[in-house]
């Protein structure tokens, strides 16, 4: 009984944890996967995004995996954008036009944490 109490604490600070270093940013979503600046021509399937260009870091991140979380909107357009759950991205291109902590998300993976309606959410993200 003792062990299990100790398991179950150790997973509720590690949850919190994760969740206290989380990056706060935006998520766009993109249609097109091929080329990617990672992989040219190769599939990497569909939860995929792309990275601005500090966290790419000239392809320093490519193939590096990202926990991502809706938290919120960004606009009038979609007042309650997000659906439950965390979603796990892989980056394989890069994003030359999103702003600092943005990611452009695939739109299958963009689809499982929000209304793709929205076009912009808020989210939070962490290494896998």
């Amino acid at each position: 009984m003792a062990i299990e109490r100790v398991i179950i604490l150790a997973l509720v600070a590690s949850s919190l944890i994760a969740m206290a270093s989380a990056i706060a940013g935006t998520a766009t979503f993109y249609t097109v996967y091929v080329p990617s600046a990672c992989y040219g021509f190769q599939d990497q399937g569909t939860m995929i995004a792309a990275a601005n260009p500090a966290l790419y870091n000239n392809g320093a991140a490519c193939g590096r995996s990202y926990r991502v979380r809706c938290t919120g909107r960004t606009n009038d357009g979609v007042l309650q954008p997000c659906r439950n759950g965390e979603i796990t991205v892989r980056i394989v291109d890069l994003c030359p036009g999103c702003g600092p902590d943005q990611l452009d998300l695939s739109q299958e993976a963009f689809s499982m944490i929000a209304d793709p309606n929205a076009g912009r959410i808020r989210i939070d993200y962490n290494p896998a």
